[in-house]
């Protein structure tokens, strides 16, 4: 079978005689002329005035900001732009007051050929593009503090602009419960410390803090807030299918159209079961999200959800930039030699507060019940030394866990990354 994999793929060799269940997402068909479509969905927004209403309401327009996802994510943004700067155009505004800026949130900036394929040819030597640097103090504005004392720090531009517009794509996350809408500001545009408080330890540590969870979810509820402070004028969000397709599109108030979204991923990508797996062998879904060990880490929680406790997740992510450019303190944690369990307790005990904690918070929460092999184009001395197991192939590693678990025991095989999300009634590992 082919599983996502970098660009090209892998293919497995699945063995008759294993116990395998393969979970495939259900057909989403691709919208056709998806730029007219995004244009219509435009004209016809969700909750507020037509975007051609709210420019004329702006008593001066000499700037507009509008926020596009990095690098690490699959959505077609060139489509979505080519559209929304296509009706801006129509309304009067001209490219040379347009800026659009990407949503780094913590993550490196973008390459030149990354940038190529966010913007598109239409676009990448017509508009002005900068990347988001949370860390860059000069970039940031200081908006105060919230009601938990959390500093609002945000990109400067983007709070100036006349014009506040974000683009991005809705599907369930591993702690944010669903990406899209708000999570384009806090984190995507916000400064470190403000992401830091988003992402702590105690909010990560939150049952409410997982695939599918909205409106309990504490980083949900702070991004939201933060966003209604620092503004937001539109929205355009899509959802893709397994390809990276377009198959759905809203546009209007950056809470109501991405509520849509979302009701469209509770019904299309989560699939319940009832009981668990020894064996689950899950990745991100391919290129862009396999870029890095650091990203490999959400598909990890995506066999969190359905493994038995004692039981093995194996990682298939190309990791193509190796541990991660840029997450340099997670590079440092996953060599520390400390064990799961003592990496678990620093952070929640504030002894360990450092950018990208959250992800080493995770994986050590996971690492704590079960086991991880990771299949990727690292080698074995890339991946550190806290309890990631090393195998060549995927055939390798369910070899050395059917010698465990022996030969009937029970395997899961996602290979489509977060486009299915299974669910068990009763989850066996729980925070």
């Amino acid at each position: 079978m082919k599983f996502d994999y970098g660009k090209l793929g892998l293919d497995i060799n699945i063995d008759p005689k294993w116990n395998v269940s393969i979970f495939k997402p259900k057909e989403q068909k691709p919208i056709e002329n998806p730029i007219e479509k995004i244009k219509e969905s435009i004209k016809n927004p969700i909750g507020c005035r037509t975007l051609k209403e709210i420019l004329k309401k702006k008593s001066k327009i000499n700037s507009v900001c509008i926020v596009a996802s990095d690098a690490t994510r699959p959505v077609p943004s060139h489509l979505i732009l080519d559209a929304l700067i296509a009706e801006l155009n129509v309304y009067g505004i001209n490219d040379d007051i347009i800026t659009i800026l990407i949503a780094t949130g913590l993550h490196r900036t973008s390459r030149e050929e990354e940038l190529n394929r966010i913007l598109g040819q239409n676009l990448i030597n017509r508009i002005n593009v900068i990347d988001h640097v949370a860390t860059d103090e000069n970039s940031l504005i200081n908006l105060g503090t919230t009601k938990d004392n959390s500093l609002i720090l945000v990109n400067k531009l983007y709070y100036k602009a006349d014009v506040k517009i974000l683009t991005g794509y809705v599907e369930p996350h591993f702690f944010f419960g669903f990406a899209g809408g708000r999570k384009s500001i806090v984190p995507g545009i916000a400064g470190a410390d403000t992401i830091q408080f988003n992402h702590s330890a105690k909010n990560i540590a939150s049952p409410f803090a997982r695939f599918g969870i909205y409106e309990d979810n504490p980083l949900h509820k702070n991004s939201i807030e933060l966003s209604k402070m620092i503004g937001v004028d539109f929205i355009v969000n899509v959802c893709i299918n397994e390809k990276h397709e377009i198959v759905q599109v809203a546009s209007g108030d950056f809470e109501k159209a991405h509520e849509k979204l979302v009701d469209y991923q509770i019904k299309h990508i989560f699939r319940e079961i009832h009981n668990p797996y020894d064996i689950v062998i899950c990745g991100n879904g391919g290129y862009p999200l396999d870029l890095n060990l650091y990203q490999a880490v959400k598909s990890m929680a995506i066999g969190e959800l359905v493994i038995k406790k004692g039981g093995t997740i194996i990682s298939v992510n190309e990791c193509a930039d190796g541990v991660g450019i840029g997450q340099n303190e997670f590079k440092d944690l996953i060599f520390s030699g400390l064990k799961p369990d003592e990496l678990y307790k620093k952070i929640l005990d504030k002894k360990l507060i450092v950018p990208d904690q959250w992800e080493i918070q995770i994986l050590a929460r996971i690492l704590m019940k079960v086991d991880i092999y990771v299949i990727s184009s690292l080698n074995e001395a890339e991946i550190g030394n806290i309890g990631l197991k090393y195998a060549k192939t995927v055939e390798d590693a369910i070899a050395e866990c059917l010698k465990k678990y022996g030969n009937n025991a029970s395997i899961l095989i996602l290979p489509n990354g977060p486009q299915i999300i299974p669910s068990l009634k009763d989850p066996q590992i729980k925070p």
